[in-house]
Formats: C-alpha cells, structure tokens, sequence
C-alpha cells in the first residue's frame, strides 16, 4: 500500500477520532503525522491475502493469530500502522469485536511495492526494530518471487533471504512454508527479468 503523508501534527486522540469519522479511511500515525494508506496492485493483493491464508493454516491449533491489513498495530503509545498482515501469539490480542488495535505483534509482514519498498526497507524497518514484542519483520517482493525475513536474535537482527524452491522459516512463531505458497494465482516472475 502507499502512504501519503499529511503535514498536521495532530495527537493520538485526534488521530483516532479521524478514523472513527471514517472508517474506510486508514491512517498511519506516527509520532504526530498522519499517513493515508492507497490501495496497491492486484499482485500486490493477492500476495497479501495469499501471506494470511498461508499464516493462518500454519497458525491453526495454536494460541497465534494472523491478521491483514484492516488491523492496526500499536508499535508505542505514538506509532501505530497498517502492515500487511501481522500475527499475535499474545492473549490480549484475541480476536474480540472490542478490540481495536494489535497491542502485541511478534511477526509484521509488508509486502513491497515501487512507491513503498524504500519506506518498508528503511522508515518501517526501524519503527518495527524499536518494538521489543516483534520478533520478525519479513518483507515480500512483488516484482519477482523473494522473500527476506529480518529477525531479531537477541539485541542484533540478522537477515534471512528466501526464493523460488525454497521454505520460508518463521521461528519465532514455528511455522514453515513454501515461497510459492505467497505467489499462488499471481503472475510474479520466478527471478527479476532483465
């Protein structure tokens, strides 16, 4: 998706009170500034759905929850997001129809796109490191098949990269899949084309 940033220093609440009035607009909010979240590609979709599915069917009989991009999560009392999809394994974060935000998200996914991949790579990367409960960050091309997973081992993180053939690993939820699981349906290319 592509963020659009507004200039208006605005708080917390006014922020929230923003997106009560309208609720098929998202908003990141991030220290003061607020950021409209666009639609992306019909590849881009697909992925996006195909990384939930995935991670729920992996998730199934576990005390984890896989989210998509509807769900916001709360980074610190100043930094909340849309990623992609996301996964909780904490019980304040069961699914209930009050809750309104991912209070404790151990794996963040954004899948990348031209106009965001710079943003996802840099600006949400740092965000997401500062979180002490997000253990993975993993990061899924568009324009060919990739997946990178950033993950945290103890104060340093270290990068694991993944392609065609191979079995995506996220060990701090306990789940393994193939790569291709996140391009099902989609015309990605297997390798980026010249």
């Amino acid at each position: 998706m592509t963020a659009q940033r507004r200039h208006d220093y605005i708080t917390v609440d006014e922020w929230q009170a923003l997106e009560q009035a309208n609720p098929d607009v998202k908003y990141e909010y991030i220290d003061g500034q607020i950021y409209l979240m666009s639609g992306g590609s019909l590849a881009h979709s697909r992925i996006g759905s195909n990384v939930v599915r995935t991670l729920e069917d992996e998730l199934e009989n576990t005390s984890c929850y896989a989210y998509n991009s509807d769900a916001s999560v709360r980074l610190s009392e100043t930094r909340y997001t849309y990623p992609d999809a996301s996964v909780s394994c904490d019980p304040r974060d069961v699914p209930t129809t009050e809750q309104m935000r991912i209070q404790m998200p151990r794996v963040i996914v954004e899948v990348l796109s031209d106009s965001t991949e710079g943003k996802d790579r840099l600006k949400k990367a740092h965000l997401y490191h500062a979180c002490p409960s997000i253990q993975e960050y993993m990061l899924v091309a568009t324009r060919y098949q990739a997946v990178e997973v950033q993950r945290r081992t103890g104060n340093e993180w270290t990068v694991h990269v993944f392609g065609p053939g191979d079995e995506v690993e996220l060990t701090s939820i306990g789940v393994r899949f193939p790569l291709s699981a996140l391009y099902r349906g989609t015309n990605v290319p297997e390798v980026m084309s010249e």
